[in-house]
């Protein structure tokens, strides 16, 4: 396992709020085996009491750049150190279900998780961190989280910055709250404390030349309208899922929370200057967090952070001389994406962003009135198929959309193109109050009728509370008719929860003889035979948690979840 090792700032020494800090590179593990141990510690931020953190590995903060090549059958071996159930979630990764580490692939204190797959993604920036039930904004927030860098074959034909640390530089930036006592705060909603890669106020030493910056946008709820001092002009190359189609020059470019995108700089001829990666958080429209504070309806908590709808620094960047063989022109093309066409759609869905009342500012927000459900299956999709998801935002606040399993295509924003920025692949898109966004993806690959992906709000207060949504991706077989699902009705069972006796009853015109509970590891932990039509089982002695009943035969199996109160 190789490891590019940087030294790492985040000792319990005392960091100067005021004076400028090196920029912490975070170290890199290579595959095809990698060792994650998510672990408490703490920092010194602040003057006064130290604020506690999560992190992985050596790490008081963060954790690794994981770098993975396309094709690469690898392994993960996750450990929970902590004293709390967590889930590691690959987010824009295309994996199975049962190792895309969503809210039921639950990793117990001091238990491991070992995911295997083989990467299928483009060359993109991705990134991992916790998809616990309720407790996403908690564990990430406090510093639970890194980077995935994927390399393919086509990106690595090009001429473009890839030296981790010296020409090509992760840039995860945080907006954060702390209480008196120095404590990370999930839900604040007057964060004014900027982290980029756990550094408060860093500076960057960049080369004279054509620089790459990974940005990831790792805050609870703020987006960012980055860019450069006095509109410089950049280009950006990839969006979340990979290489645009040809770079694409601008000076702005806007991420909520979830959102990546890598830019290029060119710095050549600048030995010697200052400049800053910025926020220009004026330009937002009001109704993103982030933007010009909203006048707040009665019975809801201020949102009014000193940064909101100000132009503020976030990174400094010194211009030091130029590497050996530097890079300092860049492709005219890089890649050549094939957007699904619209007429070969099987399918359109409408989900509507929805709240109690019209004017709700902090939530509970929903997708189409129904909060998040463990035990319901909000769709069922047929393996291959085709679909147009149509977003629509009924409430008074922006809402980043992300979507597990695939990466999608936006066909428009309010009927008209969108920006060339948002023309390669996403899993991440702001919806704006008001607003309707159409994008096209395809579901490729995996199936399972157990485990669900995921879709929900990535503003991590907005997730925890219920705006989330469960689809499992089917082969087509298992469609009698549209979503009617073979064996659906083959059993039932009450009560669910259940917390002693669960009682199973077998619908007429089956018969089976074996049952199973399963945990969500796939771990038989219960089995008996069964000969009646109505049975009853005693479950006390099983731990609380959320399990797989399993009724079998010798030819037929049918698996439904229940809750163990």
């Amino acid at each position: 396992m190789k490891k590019i090792v940087v030294l790492l700032f985040l000792s319990v020494k005392l960091l100067s709020v005021s004076g400028q800090n090196a920029l912490f590179i975070p170290d890199t593990l290579i595959g095809p085996n990698y060792n994650l141990n998510m672990h408490e510690d703490s920092v010194q931020f602040f003057p006064g009491a130290i604020s506690h953190t999560y992190a992985f590995n050596s790490n008081h903060y963060l954790g690794p750049t994981l770098i993975f090549n396309k094709g690469t059958a690898i392994n993960i071996n996750v450990t929970n150190s902590l004293n709390d159930t967590t889930t590691v979630h690959w987010h824009g990764v295309h994996v199975s279900a049962i190792w895309d580490g969503g809210p039921y692939s639950e990793i117990m204190p001091g238990m491991s998780w070992h995911p295997q797959f083989t990467v299928l993604d483009n060359a993109a920036t991705y990134w991992y961190h916790p998809h616990t039930d309720m407790k996403t904004a908690e564990q990430a927030i406090k510093g639970a989280a890194g980077l995935i860098i994927v390399r393919d074959n086509i990106e690595s034909a090009l001429v473009l910055p890839r030296k981790y640390g010296i020409d090509d530089f992760p840039i995860i930036v945080q907006s954060q709250q702390y209480d008196s006592l120095n404590q990370a705060m999930p839900r604040g909603m007057q964060d004014s404390t900027i982290l980029v890669n756990a550094t408060i106020n860093p500076y960057l030493a960049a080369p004279a030349q054509m620089v790459r910056m990974r940005l990831l946008n790792a805050s609870g709820e703020r987006s960012f309208n980055f860019g450069f001092t006095g509109n410089m002009q950049f280009y950006q190359i990839a969006s979340d899922g990979g290489l645009l189609d040809t770079p694409y020059l601008t000076t702005r470019v806007r991420l909520a929370p979830g959102e990546r995108a890598e830019i290029i700089i060119n710095l050549t001829g600048m030995t010697g200057q200052v400049i800053h990666l910025m926020s220009y958080a004026s330009e937002l429209p009001m109704g993103v967090q982030g933007g010009p504070t909203m006048p707040m309806p009665p019975g809801n908590p201020p949102m009014d952070s000193p940064i909101n709808g100000i132009d503020f620094n976030i990174l400094q960047i010194n211009v030091g001389t130029q590497t050996a063989n530097p890079v300092t022109t860049i492709p005219s093309v890089l890649t050549a994406n094939n957007p699904y066409p619209e007429v070969s759609a099987n399918n359109t869905r409408t989900i509507r962003f929805t709240a109690d009342s019209a004017m709700v500012m902090d939530g509970p927000f929903y997708f189409n009135d129904s909060s998040f459900n463990m035990m319901r299956i909000d769709y069922k999709i047929p393996i291959k198929s085709v679909e147009v998801w149509k977003l629509v935002n009924e409430t008074m606040v922006a809402h980043p959309f992300h979507i597990h399993d695939v990466q999608f295509f936006i066909l428009d924003r309010n009927g008209m193109v969108p920006d060339p920025g948002e023309m390669g692949r996403k899993d991440v898109v702001l919806v704006p109050s008001g607003d309707s966004l159409r994008f096209i993806t395809k579901f490729t690959d995996f199936t399972d009728s157990i485990t669900p992906y995921m879709f929900h709000c990535h503003i991590l207060m907005h997730e925890d509370d219920g705006m989330m949504g469960n689809f499992v991706v089917l082969d087509s077989s298992a469609f009698v008719g549209i979503n009617e699902i073979k064996g659906e009705n083959d059993f039932s069972f009450y009560p669910n929860p259940a917390a002693v006796v669960l009682n199973v009853r077998i619908n007429k015109g089956n018969s089976f003889s074996e049952i199973n509970i399963l945990n969500l590891l796939g771990e038989k932990v219960f089995q008996s035979k069964i000969n009646t039509e109505q049975s009853s089982f005693d479950i006390s002695g099983l731990a609380k948690g959320i399990y797989f009943i399993q009724l079998k035969t010798n030819n037929k199996t049918v698996t439904k979840k229940f809750i163990k109160q």
